[in-house]
């Protein structure tokens, strides 16, 4: 991996990135410090992104994965609805969480890997996009989006922080566009400026006030104390690198405004939109990092096109092979790589200084149930596409002792250009993924 060095104002000696800490199951380099700054300026910034989506009800297995492995293998009947994008894809079969059990509480861990989140007392750990930011994250307006479709809000979401916090989604596609695109007035901007230094007073007093409680605290509660403080010192620096973008002026598009159905029943129009905004903020290079969770089990009987869906989207996964339910289920799946593919094919027809945008994106498309018929959590459906990588492969594991999922996850971080060593679970990167 390559080592970013910088001369020392005093010593003028290099200053290495390489050196890592350990926390919450994950190795990584420092942060990016402003006395690295000097030779990062001199190298051009090669945009690298991700968005990462999960379906939490998960895809019928037998219309998703293919039967034969390797890079000749007959597309399944919903991989036949990615042809066009054959060979920006790669499939994966018989990969999982190791120790990801916990039914549908597994779907908080879809890009941490935490194990046992059924379990009582379970705290999260770091979810994959916030490694990423806490790395990349200054270089953009938004350090991540953390999006939702139907999502039931306070209570889900994909994104967690280093304490082991969740960040809510937003469920708005027009709220998305208007914080990546309007601008508020001069007076707005300034009073915005003016609420995030208050915001960050008032964190320092509650540093300050904490630091001595803490003399005279037992063991447990230093330790929820000091989980509470690290979300504390979180949220300062955002809240910082927020205020220093205030007065920069936000990117123009020429995309309108989109209208956000007053329907949950709406929920493959809600996907649409949010992967139209996933797209406007890479092409704008408001972000570099988008997680989408589709909250199905949260879903009611969803309008889909050409078919009748009689029943509330959990309810369907539930089908004890009723072929009726199946029907559905299909159709609904079928519909998901449609929008897949729409997505990929506007990420591939954007050009970015002679490379496509997928070319610079890793979209991680997967669920955190094999079966959500009985809530297995192995032999996730997993989709990675575009971001520079060797596709048009079928990954084939062993569907009964899985290939941990981590190590794609390992993988990803370092094609960020992150020195990672590990991620939660992860005993390697990715065995058959290679660079383009």
């Amino acid at each position: 991996m390559r080592v970013v060095q910088t001369a020392s104002i005093l010593t003028r000696r290099a200053l290495p990135r390489r050196l890592f800490l350990r926390h919450s199951g994950v190795a990584m380099a420092l942060p990016l410090l402003d006395a690295m700054q000097p030779a990062l300026a001199q190298s051009k910034d090669v945009p690298r992104r991700m968005l990462a989506v999960c379906n939490n009800l998960g895809l019928l297995e037998a219309g998703f994965f293919p039967r034969q492995p390797g890079n000749s293998y007959e597309p399944s009947p919903y991989l036949q609805l990615l042809a066009e994008h054959g060979d920006q894809f790669t499939v994966f079969s018989g990969v999982s969480h190791p120790d990801v059990d916990g039914s549908h509480s597994s779907e908080v861990c879809f890009l941490t890997a935490a194990p046992h989140p059924g379990n009582g007392g379970f705290r999260n750990s770091i979810s994959l996009d916030q490694v990423m930011a806490d790395q990349i994250g200054v270089r953009t307006r938004f350090p991540s989006l953390t999006l939702g479709v139907n999502v039931n809000k306070g209570q889900r979401s994909l994104t967690w922080t280093g304490s082991g916090a969740m960040i809510p989604c937003e469920d708005s596609a027009s709220a998305v566009y208007r914080r990546l695109f309007l601008q508020g007035s001069s007076d707005e901007v300034e009073r915005q400026i003016a609420r995030l230094q208050l915001g960050e007073s008032i964190m320092d007093s509650v540093a300050d006030h904490a630091a001595g409680l803490n003399k005279n605290l037992g063991a447990r509660d230093k330790e929820r104390l000091d989980q509470y403080m690290s979300g504390v010192r979180e949220l300062e620096k955002r809240m910082v690198a927020a205020r220093e973008w205030e007065r920069k002026p936000k990117p123009k598009t020429t995309a309108k405004e989109p209208e956000d159905p007053d329907t949950n029943r709406a929920y493959m129009e809600k996907t649409r939109l949010m992967y139209d905004m996933a797209r406007l903020a890479f092409e704008s290079d408001s972000t570099r990092l988008i997680t989408l969770f589709l909250d199905s089990s949260n879903s009611p009987a969803i309008d889909v096109d050409g078919v009748k869906i009689t029943d509330g989207y959990h309810n369907l996964s539930h089908h004890g092979k009723n072929e009726s339910k199946l029907a559905q289920l299909e159709a609904i799946d079928k519909w998901h790589m449609k929008l897949l593919a729409g997505l990929l094919g506007g990420l591939r027809g954007a050009n970015e200084d002679g490379e496509t945008l997928l070319h610079r994106t890793m979209v991680l498309y997967g669920s955190n149930f094999g079966d959500a018929n009985k809530h297995t959590t192995t032999n996730m459906p997993v989709i990675l596409a575009g971001g520079g990588f060797r596709h048009g492969h079928h990954l084939a594991f062993d569907t009964k002792r899985n290939y941990p999922l981590p190590n794609l996850y390992l993988s990803m971080l370092h094609r960020m250009g992150i020195e990672a060593t590990r991620f939660a679970s992860s005993t390697g990167t990715m065995r058959g993924l290679e660079l383009a």
